[in-house]
């Protein structure tokens, strides 16, 4: 039987399907519609558009082989998912993070904290190119000098992932940095430098709106005792020193240097159990007693503890209950939820690929092309509806990049404009989605859920805003440069060696 193509009807039943399945388990389930419902949804929806499908005249083998190969490249971000569940708890046992909480705490600003916590996570970001790495280390200190001080941590959120998301834009280190220039076909140093017109004025504006509300807020009364109530818990239960820092710091090191992410992690995460064995002995003890009360730390119970710490996450038990709900953090299983959201996922985004669905929707907003200011708004709607559909911020680049890539051609539009609009729009967007691998991420690792700082990722909010009005103000957008009068000549110059 000949596949029939997806009709308007096939298109407005999956849609319909998305919007109800989709939007129902958000707004009855709230907060914990990512703890099963959002992915019950997902499941649903890849079983309607597959019906949709085999009445199309698809097989079930065909459909099933491309759920396999979507499903497959989560293989690598699901291992890491699980790896930095166990690092979080190894870095709360070693006493990295609780040695960061205190240095943050003695030394930052209250009134000041917002724009540094993003300006500090900008700066780590840049330097290794990793948005989730900063998150990990720096910004889950970060949340936590936030409860010393009483501030919010939804706003704290959203000021760590917007100078992650700004440092990992402007790294060349960074994947997405180097994935969509290579996808518009532009060139990696170009394309930063052509991104720089719009996010270093969004960065600076993100900055401001956090110093205002650094400004305005208004401490609690009897913050300071708090603050010196949390430093005294932390010093009680852990022996604060500099060189606990190192774990978070190799870890950084191996970032720059381009160590794969699942063995930096790893790495990171043994040297962290390693410094526990070493520096956090009373530490091990207590969590030890919490474990298994009374029971004597022989050579097994220790080596169970700290498997434990990996598997289940770190627990402490303090007087101080915000030290407790901090710092009993981590492990494997706190991560469980987030793979099996992007397990759904990419089930739903193979399905909805198979049947034509994407494709179907990428067509119909070519009507909508009218002008340079059009193209730009409609590569950016694209990369925004597959961050949606398929909570895949890799393929939220490389869809829309080649769709739209020849587009932009006709139109005398050089390749960093598309590169510099994929960014924009697919790789800023992407921690905003709650079933984004993303967004997950960061509401998983921050401990906020991803609605609730959403309103304060002012950076990832302003710059698509601003990337829209320069397209239609024809704001730096760079024309398509005309070939040298030696490269129209043909290739006469083809096989010479280059002097460059």
């Amino acid at each position: 039987m000949n596949n029939k193509p997806l009709s308007l009807t096939d298109t407005l039943i999956i849609t319909f399907a998305l919007l109800i399945l989709l939007g129902g388990a958000i707004s009855l389930f709230g907060g914990d519609s990512l703890s099963g419902p959002t992915q019950v949804a997902m499941l649903l929806i890849g079983f309607t558009a597959a019906l949709v499908g085999l009445k199309n005249g698809l097989e079930w083998e065909s459909i099933e082989k491309r759920i396999v190969e979507c499903t497959s490249r989560t293989v690598g971000p699901n291992l890491i998912f699980l790896s930095i569940g166990s690092l979080i708890g190894a870095l709360m046992l070693s006493g990295a993070v609780p040695t960061l909480l205190y240095a943050g705490l003695s030394i930052l600003s209250p009134t000041f904290f917002y724009p540094l916590s993003c300006l500090i996570c900008a700066l780590v970001a840049l330097s290794i190119g990793s948005s989730w790495t900063t998150a990990a280390t720096i910004g889950v200190g970060l949340i936590g000098v936030s409860y010393g001080f009483a501030l919010s941590p939804e706003i704290t959120a959203g000021a760590i992932i917007s100078g992650a998301y700004f440092g990992d834009k402007m790294s060349p280190l960074s994947e997405t940095t180097n994935l969509a220039p290579a996808v518009a076909g532009s060139s990696l140093f170009p394309h930063i430098q052509h991104m720089m017109w719009v996010s270093v004025p969004s960065f600076v504006l993100c900055l401001i709106i956090f110093t205002g509300l650094g400004l305005t807020s208004t401490l609690e009364a009897g913050s300071q005792e708090q603050i010196a109530a949390f430093l005294a818990t932390l010093d009680h239960h852990f022996s604060i020193a500099w060189y606990n820092l190192l774990p978070i710091i190799l870890l950084l090191a191996m970032a720059i240097l381009k160590v794969p992410a699942f063995l930096a992690i790893v790495g990171g995460t043994i040297i962290a159990i390693v410094f526990a064995i070493l520096f956090q002995s009373e530490a091990i003890v207590n969590f030890a007693n919490i474990l298994q009360p009374g029971a004597a730390l022989d050579t097994l119970h220790f080596f169970k503890t700290l498997l434990a710490a990996l598997v289940d996450g770190f627990e402490i038990h303090t007087d101080n209950p915000a030290v407790n709900d901090l710092l009993s953090r981590g492990g494997m299983v706190s991560m469980i939820n987030m793979v099996w959201l992007v397990l759904c996922s990419m089930m739903m985004t193979g399905v909805l690929e198979k049947v034509g669905y994407i494709q179907k929707i990428m067509n119909l907003l070519i009507v909508f092309i009218s002008s340079t200011g059009s193209l730009i708004a409609t590569t950016m709607a694209t990369c925004m509806s597959v961050n949606l559909l398929t909570g895949d911020q890799y393929l939220s680049l490389v869809l829309p990049g080649q769709m739209w890539k020849e587009e932009y051609k006709k139109r005398k539009l050089a390749a960093i404009n598309l590169s510099r609009t994929l960014e924009d729009s697919g790789t800023i967007t992407s921690p905003l989605i709650p079933w984004n691998a993303c967004g997950v991420f960061m509401a998983s690792t921050l401990g906020v859920a991803t609605f609730a700082y959403l309103p304060f990722c002012f950076f990832n909010l302003i710059n698509p805003l601003i990337a829209l009005s320069y397209g239609f103000l024809n704001i730096k957008i760079a024309p398509l440069e005309e070939p040298s009068t030696s490269e129209s000549l043909g290739d006469s110059n083809e096989g010479l060696p280059s002097h460059a």
